[in-house]
């Protein structure tokens, strides 16, 4: 994730739509059973942050 900020900013919604479907997939698959990695679904919703902080930044800055 260290490479989010060469990244554009239209890259980094998709890639936040992409995390958020991934995140989603994740819980409904965990609901009918239990899962193995238990730890992905934390790891997926701090790459969403790290990214929307990212954007975050980019707009207060442009401001």
């Amino acid at each position: 994730m260290k490479d989010l900020k060469k990244k554009s900013d239209k890259d980094l919604e998709k890639l936040v739509r992409e995390k958020r479907e991934e995140l989603r997939e994740f819980r409904f698959k965990s609901a009918g059973s239990r899962t193995r990695n238990v730890r992905e679904g934390r790891t997926t919703r701090k790459e969403i942050a790290q990214i929307l902080t990212e954007l975050t930044l980019r707009t207060n800055v442009a401001k």
